[in-house]
């Protein structure tokens, strides 16, 4: 089966769009999601689907993007694979129910915990560019936290969007998991729509329009966006790992790709030796040049094509490597550009394509100052040099993620997510489950416990000298703000000191013998 034999993709009736919803919710108060194994093997069942139409995923993508096999499979297929069997093998653990420890000592006997919730019928909308890791990545958390799930695929990679619903089609429960195809109107009466959360991967400027669309209903939103992402390149760094790295980093799905860098900020003396390695690099990745090869992608429309060629035109520039395009092909060579200023057009705003300005500075303080000059925090920062100078990068700049010494690298199972312009809310690993639950703290008083809790009924006289004793903790801290030093017998019977020091010592001692007496009781009992 080649990609065209894939159909065409057919855009959800907007008049089903409501009832299709309504279905799903009804599925979660019905409380069907709740049982983990039933999650588990939705999870097993999706891992099998995925498997099944791995090749229909290479075809749909090579349709779409004309990605090569090597970047489908690793970046999606076998990503989500992997995904799917780390979770299941964890999922047990995860939603076991916390025990509350920093608590104080008197609420022990309420046996405090946390539990983790569902949130209910979640709204996961994806993207183009990873259209099967970007949109199932997040529906895997949604599905092992116990939602139930609408999924809405990007229609910029049609073929990979039909393959998308066949697989979930082919694996979930229907009542349970239901896909929504269309554009802008059918996204719009999906937003129409209340949720217990949106999560969206895409650009800054959609992500405003999801954001305002969910206040409303105060739903609340995980925004997983783009970035104007620096790579800070010190006079310490290695010039042929920077230009290795960062050229792989920026020529992966044709320089699709919300983590690679946006510009670089080359120490002065080394930009001579940067641009010569790029050169270099290029040659090797690409012996008969980019458009000849099966393993460059290509851009997802003439739009995105017209936008790219508009940054290029606009900019004042010297194209240093590459520049040459073809937009019936949606073709752009990978671009080596060096500019002369911040403000150049190539620098305010996120490219997500092959080109690659270079902005040359004088020091790293220049070009820490530049890239926090940029009013968009980035998704992610690329220091290349010593660890002295890399450190010092960390310690005076903000992103979502951060990779020394490479580029566009996270792995895949620690949190990932942006801050301010690049997006709120992380997933991957646990975070998958995490960002899905709501953490629900439970006690239980026992009745015995009533002669103490009797203090906060009415009526009050009295009661307040008493409560401040028993519960007041004393600062250790003088009004400088200065740490105070308390020796630990003062400490355990004054609590620190203060003026109603018998009370507190009451108090405490109380309490840590009942506690005592019942880890006792807890123990035998399980002894018998």
């Amino acid at each position: 089966m080649g990609a065209s034999d894939i159909p065409e993709l057919q855009y959800t009736p907007i008049e089903e769009i409501q009832e299709s919803v309504a279905r799903v919710k009804r599925t979660f108060l019905e409380h069907k999601t709740r049982d983990v194994e039933f999650r588990l093997i939705q999870l097993r069942k999706l891992y099998w689907a995925i498997k099944d139409h791995e090749q229909q995923i290479v075809e749909a993508l090579q349709s779409d993007l004309r990605k090569p096999r090597f970047e489908t499979e690793v970046g999606e297929s076998i990503w989500l694979e992997n995904d799917i069997v780390f979770i299941t093998r964890n999922l047990h653990k995860w939603v076991k129910d916390e025990k509350a420890d920093d608590i104080d000592l008197t609420f022990k006997f309420m046996n405090p915990k946390i539990r983790k919730d569902p949130l209910g019928t979640v709204l996961v909308i994806g993207a183009f560019n990873f259209p099967f890791q970007l949109t199932l990545g997040p529906v895997l958390g949604a599905i092992a936290a116990g939602n139930t799930v609408v999924i809405k695929p990007s229609e910029n990679a049609p073929k990979s969007a039909v393959v998308m619903q066949r697989i979930i089609e082919a694996a979930l429960d229907p009542s349970c998991y239901k896909v929504i195809q269309g554009g802008v109107p059918e996204t719009q009466a999906l937003l129409a729509e209340r949720w217990d959360k949106i999560f969206f991967t895409g650009g800054a400027t959609v992500g405003r329009i999801i954001a305002k669309a969910a206040a409303p209903h105060l739903t609340p939103v995980v925004l997983e966006l783009g970035g104007i992402n620096p790579a800070i390149i010190t006079k310490s760094a290695n010039p042929r790992l920077v230009a290795r790295r960062l050229l792989w980093g920026k020529l992966m799905n044709a320089g699709q790709v919300c983590t690679s860098q946006n510009y670089l900020l080359v120490d002065r003396t080394l930009v001579p030796a940067v641009v010569e390695e790029f050169k270099k690099a290029y040659k090797e990745f690409y012996p008969r040049g980019a458009k000849a090869s099966p393993d460059y992608s290509r851009l997802v429309n003439e739009g995105a094509f017209r936008r790219l060629k508009g940054m290029i035109d606009n900019s004042k520039g010297k194209i240093l490597m590459g520049g040459t395009m073809d937009e019936k092909d949606l073709f752009i060579e990978p671009t080596l550009i060096q500019v002369d200023s911040p403000d150049d057009s190539l620098l305010v705003q996120e490219s997500f394509g092959p080109l690659i300005p270079i902005l040359p500075v004088d020091n790293l303080d220049e070009a820490v100052s530049i890239a926090n000059g940029i009013q968009s925090t980035p998704l992610g920062i690329y220091p290349f040099g010593s660890k002295a100078d890399t450190d010092k990068i960390l310690s005076m700049t903000r992103s979502g993620g951060v990779s020394v010494n490479d580029a566009a690298l996270h792995i895949p199972t620690l949190p990932f997510g942006g801050v301010g312009e690049s997006g709120y809310g992380a997933y991957r690993g646990r975070s998958s489950f995490d960002v899905f639950v709501h953490r629900r703290p439970i006690t239980s008083s026992p009745g015995w416990l009533e002669s103490l809790l009797a203090i906060r009924y009415p009526p009050y006289a009295g009661k307040l000298a008493k409560f401040k004793s028993a519960s007041t903790l004393v600062p250790d801290f003088d009004r400088s703000g200065q740490k105070v030093r308390l020796g630990w017998i003062r400490f355990v019977l004054t609590l620190g000191g203060g003026s109603a020091k018998a009370g507190a010592a009451r108090a405490t001692v109380i309490a840590a013998v009942a506690y005592l007496i019942m880890k006792i009781l807890e123990r035998r009992s399980s002894k018998l």
